[in-house]
Parts: C-alpha cells; sequence; structure tokens
C-alpha cells in the first residue's frame, strides 16, 4: 500500500483519502516495484504508542517516524497529513465494535452492554477523547460501532432516523462522560478531595436563603465523598435507556 500522489480516493463517487481508502482495502498496493518496508498498520500502531505513553500532544508525523526508526517523508507515502493518522489512531483505539443484541438479549441489555464496551475503551485510551470530530463515522471500526448500536435497535419498530439519533445520543453520553472522568483524573487532586473541597467552598460562597436547594445537598452531604466508580454512568445510562424504552412502547 504505497501511494505516490495525495489525491482521493473516489468510494462510489464519494471523495475519501487514501489512508482511509487503505483502511477500508479498497486501495491496494501496486504489484511493481520493491516491497515496502512499512505498512499503514504499523504507523497506526506506532501512533497510538506515541499518544498513549507521551499524551496526543507529542504525536506528529516526525515523532511517529522516529518511533518506527524511518524517515518523516517515507510517512507521507501512506497517509498524508497528521489529521489523517489521528483519525485512524482513534479508529484504531476504539476496536472492534461488540456484538449486537442476539436472540438472547433484549435492545436494552445489547445498547447498555453497547455503551459500557465504548465507555472502557474510551477509559483506557483517554487521550482519543481530545483528537476533535470532525464529521460522521467513516473508518472502520467506527462504522461497525454504528452498525451494532442500529442492529440492537432493528426490532424495536423505531423508524431508522430514530434509531440513529438514538445511537448519537448514546455515544454522546459516553463520551461526554468519559471526557469529564478525564478531566478530573487529569486534576491534581483525586476525586475524593475534589469533592471535599468542592463542599466547602459551596458551604462559604453561598447564603443558604438565596440557595436552598445547593444548601439541601450540602445538608445531605452528597458532596462530601464521592460516588463509587461509574455510580454516575450507570445511572445517566439507565435513564436514557428508560426514556428510549418509553419511546418505543409508544410506537406500539
Amino acid at each position: 500500500m504505497i501511494y505516490t500522489e495525495p489525491m482521493e480516493t473516489q468510494a462510489e463517487g464519494v471523495p475519501l483519502p487514501p489512508s482511509m481508502a487503505a483502511a477500508w482495502g479498497v486501495r491496494e498496493r501496486p504489484t511493481k516495484g520493491p516491497k515496502p518496508g512499512l505498512t499503514l498498520e504499523r504507523i497506526v500502531q506506532a501512533g497510538v504508542r506515541v499518544a498513549r505513553t507521551e499524551g496526543l500532544a507529542a504525536v506528529s508525523m516526525a515523532r511517529v517516524a522516529t518511533e518506527l526508526g524511518v524517515s518523516t517523508m517515507s510517512l507521507y507515502r501512506y497517509v498524508a497529513a497528521k489529521d489523517e493518522l489521528l483519525a485512524l489512531m482513534v479508529d484504531a483505539a476504539l476496536g472492534a465494535a461488540p456484538e449486537p443484541a442476539g436472540s438472547d438479549e433484549s435492545w436494552f441489555e445489547g445498547l447498555a452492554r453497547w455503551a459500557w464496551t465504548y465507555h472502557d475503551r474510551a477509559r483506557e485510551h483517554a487521550w482519543t477523547l481530545r483528537v476533535p470530530i470532525t464529521g460522521p463515522p467513516i473508518a472502520p471500526n467506527q462504522v461497525t460501532w454504528l452498525e451494532s448500536g442500529l442492529q440492537s435497535l432493528r426490532d424495536t419498530g423505531l423508524s431508522e432516523e430514530e434509531k440513529a439519533s438514538v445511537v448519537l445520543l448514546l455515544s454522546g453520553y459516553v463520551r461526554n462522560e468519559a471526557t469529564l472522568t478525564a478531566d478530573i483524573a487529569a486534576g491534581a487532586f483525586t476525586t475524593d478531595d475534589a469533592m471535599r473541597g468542592y463542599n466547602r467552598l459551596l458551604g462559604s460562597l453561598t447564603d443558604p436563603r438565596r440557595f436552598p436547594a445547593i444548601h439541601a445537598l450540602l445538608a445531605a452531604k452528597v458532596f462530601d465523598v464521592a460516588d463509587p466508580p461509574d455510580k454516575e454512568f450507570s445511572f445517566g445510562l439507565e435513564r436514557i435507556l428508560d426514556g428510549v424504552e418509553i419511546l418505543i412502547r409508544s410506537k406500539r
């Protein structure tokens, strides 16, 4: 898979970057010429290693080339720009999608498993959350995730538009929760320390007559100790799926 030109590949008339076409297997390596010393997969995995060990800010074409022991220019034969590389790195870190809900599962269980799997992958590769989303999913693994989520909803009676909206809502929730957790983890304090500090700060800044609802929380010691890991994620996930259940029942 050696690419000597930065031109886009046409997939059914739609422009597709050569590196993404290669990830899909719709652009083959020329049969003539020397065997390449690199592969797109090796480049992407090297980028993932750098991101995991040194942080996303450390990822550059030059740094990835150093990781592989090759020249920077040799990378451009496989991937045209850093943005393309980042998109492929995120897709590799996300990995294969979980299987959709099977005959022994309800749609609720299938989507819950989908969300928890995404949750775990995002936590494991928190650097992926720093890569901006620039469009709908197009990389191979991302598309299989979309397919899995939609398939879990196949027998619900929802319209195709509603199925897509449910998957978008769920993925947005998982990403938001994972980003919040990553931000807190990047702070100088543990979650328990942060919550105790927040409790004291709110108590000193707010007057109970002006902020009665907040002081009711403080009196109940809601912020005194951090919740068990993933309690908030589980609560929010169940509420979202409960809402989808109401929508499905309304269709029936």
